[in-house]
C-alpha cells in the first residue's frame, strides 16, 4: 500500500446503554477515548473515518464523520449500513454485554426488599460484521481482560474470526494513558508501551495499514 493512499475506517467508540426504563440503564465505565484518538490518527494519516459512538463527553476531530447511537441494537444497525463502504473496522466501543428483556414505558418506582431483573444476552456487533465481510476487508477487535488475559483474548480472536485484537485492561478506563497488546492472527504477541491514547491510536493505525496491505485469506477459509 502506498503511504498516501487513503483507506475507509469504520471505528466504534463508548458504551452503549440498555434501558431498563426510561431514565435507567445497564452501562459501564467506557469514556470512549481511545476509539475517538483511533478516529483521530487515522484522519490525521488521510483516511476517511466513520466513528460510530455511544453517549460521550467527546468531540471528535475534525473531518471526523460521527453516527451518535444509544443501545447494541442502534450500534449493529448503523454499522451495517456503513459496513460495505468500509476497508477496515476497529471495533473498539465497549459494547454492554446484557439488555433488559423488556423495558418499562413509565420510571419504575421503588418498592420494599429486593426487585428481580431478567436480563438476555445483546447483539454481537463484531461476530456479526466479521462474519458479513468480504474477504479483502480487515477487522480488528477489542478485548478488556481482567484475568486471563491473552487467553481470553486469543480465543475471541479465533471465535469472531478477527484479523487483529488489542488487548487492554480495566484501569486503562477514562485514562489518558494506557498501555495494551497488539495481536495479529498467526503471529506472537507484541506489547505497545505506555504512552498516551493517542500515540497509541497512530501506532495501532499504522499497524492496521501494514496488515491491510498485506495478502490474506478469506475470513471463511480462516482456520477455527
Amino acid at each position: 500500500m502506498r503511504r498516501n493512499r487513503p483507506l475507509r475506517f469504520l471505528i466504534t467508540a463508548g458504551p452503549t446503554r440498555e434501558y431498563i426504563d426510561p431514565v435507567r440503564f445497564i452501562s459501564n465505565d467506557s469514556s470512549g477515548k481511545m476509539g475517538f484518538a483511533l478516529a483521530a490518527a487515522a484522519k490525521g494519516r488521510g483516511h476517511r473515518v466513520m466513528l460510530v459512538h455511544g453517549p460521550v463527553a467527546i468531540q471528535p476531530a475534525r473531518g471526523v464523520r460521527t453516527i451518535s447511537v444509544l443501545s447494541a441494537a442502534e450500534m449493529l444497525a448503523a454499522c451495517r449500513q456503513q459496513w460495505p463502504r468500509q476497508n477496515i473496522l476497529i471495533m473498539a466501543a465497549a459494547v454492554a454485554d446484557y439488555a433488559p428483556t423488556r423495558t418499562a414505558r413509565t420510571k419504575l418506582k421503588k418498592q420494599p426488599g429486593p426487585r428481580a431483573l431478567r436480563l438476555k444476552p445483546t447483539v454481537d456487533i463484531l461476530e456479526a460484521l466479521s462474519r458479513d465481510r468480504r474477504p479483502e476487508q480487515l477487522v480488528i477487535g477489542f478485548a478488556l481482560e481482567d484475568r486471563n488475559a491473552r487467553r481470553n483474548a486469543e480465543a475471541k480472536l479465533r471465535g469472531k474470526r478477527l484479523d487483529a485484537i488489542v488487548l487492554n485492561r480495566p484501569e486503562t478506563i477514562g485514562s489518558e494513558r494506557a498501555s495494551v497488546e497488539w495481536l495479529v492472527t498467526g503471529r506472537a504477541w507484541e506489547v505497545l508501551p505506555a504512552s498516551s491514547k493517542l500515540r497509541l491510536a497512530q501506532r495501532l493505525i499504522r499497524a492496521a495499514e501494514a496488515l491491510y496491505a498485506e495478502p490474506r485469506a478469506s475470513a471463511e477459509s480462516a482456520s477455527p
